[in-house]
């Protein structure tokens, strides 16, 4: 995932699944990031976030124009009640897409990290809507123990820690490479700034990007990854 936009945003365009799944709504994986916000802007159709935290259950509607966004460690599932389009935006370069991702699969499969790579991965639709679905068990069962007052969410945010341990040197790099590196050349033209110099205004030119194609299947929708 490259980012294009400045300040080290990955963005990507989704449009949502339109699968029923067991519950009778259609959409994608639940899952969560670690270390990163991301952002929906709604552009097309009509739907849902679905959210799971300490402060428990709630749904969120979305709709044309319907800016939402979520901090790292909030569950979230999107659900699509009529072509659903969304830019997604993304801190740390993308990070979301690129690792810092972790499905709600039942406890079972969290505590084993080979079972849950291989259930994880998805090329083609068949696979794709299995990983929901079984993304879509753990879930409900985390939001039954939620609303229980268990306090379930402990549990699966040290499990998911423990899936992604081996990540986070590279987490760290895409980190430093991305947003710390864009927010020290604010820095650095601040002082130049102050000091008078212009020289950095000389190096303005405008960048362009395009979609990769073609779509590939991600977590909650065909996504145009750019």
């Amino acid at each position: 995932m490259v980012a294009p936009f400045p300040g080290g945003i990955g963005i990507s365009g989704l449009r949502v699944y339109d699968w029923p799944a067991v519950d009778g709504v259609c959409g994608g994986s639940p899952h969560v990031h670690l270390a990163c916000s991301e952002c929906y802007y709604v552009v097309g159709g009509r739907g849902s976030v679905q959210t799971l935290t300490r402060r428990g259950f709630a749904e969120t509607p979305l709709s044309e124009g319907v800016v939402a966004w979520f901090t790292p460690g909030t569950i979230h599932r999107l659900v699509n009640d009529g072509d659903l389009r969304i830019v997604v935006l993304m801190q740390n370069s993308g990070l979301p897409e690129a690792g810092d991702a972790v499905f709600t699969f039942p406890a079972e499969v969290l505590a084993d990290s080979a079972d849950y790579s291989e259930r994880a991965r998805a090329g083609d639709e068949e696979s794709t809507r299995r990983r929901r679905d079984l993304a879509l068990e753990g879930f409900l069962e985390l939001r039954r123990r939620v609303e229980a007052g268990e306090d379930a969410l402990t549990d699966f945010y040290r499990a998911a820690t423990r899936l992604k341990q081996p990540d986070l040197d590279a987490w760290e790099k895409r980190w430093r490479a991305g947003a710390l590196a864009s927010a020290e050349r604010t820095g650095e033209q601040l002082g130049r700034l102050r000091d008078g110099d212009v020289g950095h205004l000389g190096e303005a030119d405008v960048h362009v990007t395009r979609a990769r194609t073609p779509q590939r299947f991600g977590m909650c929708g065909r996504l145009d990854a750019f």
